[in-house]
């Protein structure tokens, strides 16, 4: 099994980071897989409906590693998008990044059906209205969504500090045990041959307003 991690964070090493390697360490103990995937400082487009991922299945922008990461996401059975907090949402650098994958995704098919959860890391405030907007690609795309025992969220100013905060990092260790399970149930259930939801297709109402 394994989980991808979308970190999008500008500092490699930042708080961010730190969390997302405290759940790579429950991860890594019980034998899941786990790949982070860095959004990084360099620029990074937005998403510009352009339309061209409907006809080649892959954004039009080639080097930021949207691409590279939505095909990855065929092979992942999980996946976590960790954010820093900015002005009480995720960083324009996470949404440009998801935006891209998931519109390019052929109906989201790499990602559908699969466990997903978003963790936000703040120096105090914020952080819910990040989660809630984070979640909303899991809910578009037919993934169910992983919580923790409090809302999967880190403080921290710097990646010094991320260890401070006990009841934040034991929610990382919570939550990918949550994630351990779901993946171990939905794998059984494959096996089972439990089949996946049979789900209509889009509806597009483009007229109601």
């Amino acid at each position: 099994m394994k989980v991808m991690f979308v970190n999008g964070s500008s500092h490699l090493r930042g708080t961010t980071m730190a969390a997302i390697e405290e759940m790579e360490k429950v991860f890594g103990a019980e034998g899941i897989e786990t790949e982070v995937i860095q959004v990084g400082g360099k620029p990074i487009a937005d998403c510009l409906q352009c339309n061209v991922c409907g006809k080649t299945g892959k954004c039009v922008f080639t080097d930021d590693g949207v691409n590279e990461f939505v095909e990855k996401a065929k092979d992942a059975d999980g996946f976590v998008f960790a954010t820093p907090v900015y002005f009480a949402h995720p960083s324009g650098r996470i949404f440009d990044f998801l935006d891209r994958a998931f519109y390019s995704s052929n109906g989201y098919e790499n990602f559908k059906f699969k466990p997903g959860a978003a963790v936000a890391i703040a120096r105090r405030g914020g952080m819910t209205a990040s989660l809630d907007a984070l979640n909303k690609y899991f809910g578009i795309a037919q993934m169910p969504t992983a919580g923790s025992t409090y809302w999967n969220m880190v403080h921290g100013l710097t990646a010094e500090d991320a260890p401070k905060d006990e009841e934040g990092m034991q929610t990382m260790r919570n939550l990918a045990k949550n994630m351990i399970w779901m993946m171990r149930c939905f794998e059984a259930g494959k096996k089972a041959g439990v089949p996946y939801p049979d789900t209509e297709k889009q509806f597009c109402t483009n007229f109601i307003r």
